[in-house]
């Protein structure tokens, strides 16, 4: 089951127990990594372009449902910019 990513507008919920906080996603992703090696050898990542990205679940941490998750609408912050 495709999970959509939340937007500006929208964010996960639980279908089962309501949680909006807390989830393990597992995702692939195609990407091109600019790699600095130290001196010693140590490798870290200084430039990382994704080329694609696919969520292939995601799970409840509160109740542990996998793939019950649908994207509702965030709350308005009151706050005018």
């Amino acid at each position: 089951m495709a999970v959509p990513l939340p937007t500006d507008q929208t964010r996960w919920r639980c279908t089962l127990c309501g949680n909006l906080t807390r989830f393990d996603v597992t995702r692939s992703t195609r990407a091109v990594e600019y790699v600095h090696l130290d001196l010693a050898g140590e490798p870290s990542v200084e430039e990382r372009e994704v080329l694609s990205e696919t969520i292939e679940s995601v799970r409840c941490r509160w109740c542990n449902a996998v793939d019950q998750v649908e994207l509702v609408d965030r709350p308005s912050t009151g706050l005018s910019a």
